[in-house]
């Protein structure tokens, strides 16, 4: 199977912190991945980094067979211009801790918006798409209201929408799920779940370990900045044999 993400001993500084120590991963097309681990590990920077909203300093990334940030003239990479990389970001979804909707939209607006401004797509097209991505999400009587009028699950669902929207060949979620009321964490992750079966490939920031062991076809289990232990979730979650991952899992369980 085709890998649509390739990293290869990639290194991220922030000043003097080194927030990603030469990571390596491959994740094929459709497979759902799960990546867990303490604050500070370096799991949100990972992402923020396939979607190139971070340069890496050292090593390579590669999305659906294209380098990162670059292009090749002949033996050499040559750098992308910020107009280059927000195309290639285009392959990519990202939904984040927070919703970050456009206050002055309404719900349908929103989802329009990047289509039909960015990918020039006609605005009926638009509309029509934007629907059925409300019915899947479960927010089609919503489509005219305004965020502040959404509860938080709600308003995420719209994000997800939102993402969605744009085409994306991947999904990338921030602890999607964080910042919401407990009881509202399973709507939220209930849109994930039917994502993943569609065939979607996703990689999934979370310490929702339910979701995790449930929805992945892989766990990666993220410590300072590396990958320690990656594995199918039943190995990763309920028998790890690192023992920095036994204490992760030891400490959120209890």
């Amino acid at each position: 199977m085709l890998n649509i993400v390739k990293a290869v001993d990639v290194n991220k500084f922030f000043g003097d912190f080194q927030a990603l120590k030469n990571v390596n991963l491959e994740i094929p097309h459709g497979e759902v991945l799960c990546i867990i681990g303490p604050s500070g590990s370096g799991k949100s920077t990972l992402l923020r980094c396939i979607n190139q909203l971070e340069k890496v300093d050292a090593g390579g990334l590669w999305v659906d067979d294209e380098i990162l940030g670059f292009r090749t003239d002949g033996h050499k990479l040559v750098e992308l211009s910020d107009v280059q990389i927000a195309k290639q970001r285009l392959k990519t979804g990202m939904v984040f801790q927070r919703f970050n909707l456009f206050a002055h939209m309404t719900v349908l607006e929103n989802i329009i918006e990047g289509p039909s401004q960015v990918l020039r797509q006609p605005v009926e097209d638009c509309r029509e798409l934007a629907m059925e991505l409300l019915k899947r999400v479960g927010l089609e009587a919503k489509a005219n209201a305004y965020p502040i009028e959404l509860s938080g699950g709600q308003q995420q669902r719209v994000a997800i929408a939102r993402a969605l929207a744009m085409r994306p060949k991947l999904m990338l979620f921030d602890e999607p799920t964080s910042a919401l009321d407990p009881e509202l964490v399973g709507e939220v992750l209930s849109v994930m779940r039917d994502l993943a079966k569609s065939g979607m490939t996703m990689i999934v920031v979370t310490h929702e370990l339910g979701f995790a062991r449930e929805v992945a076809n892989r766990v990666v289990f993220m410590d300072a900045g590396q990958i320690i232990e990656t594995g199918a979730p039943e190995d990763v979650l309920m028998n790890p044999r690192n023992p920095r991952t036994q204490d992760f899992i030891a400490a959120v369980l209890n």
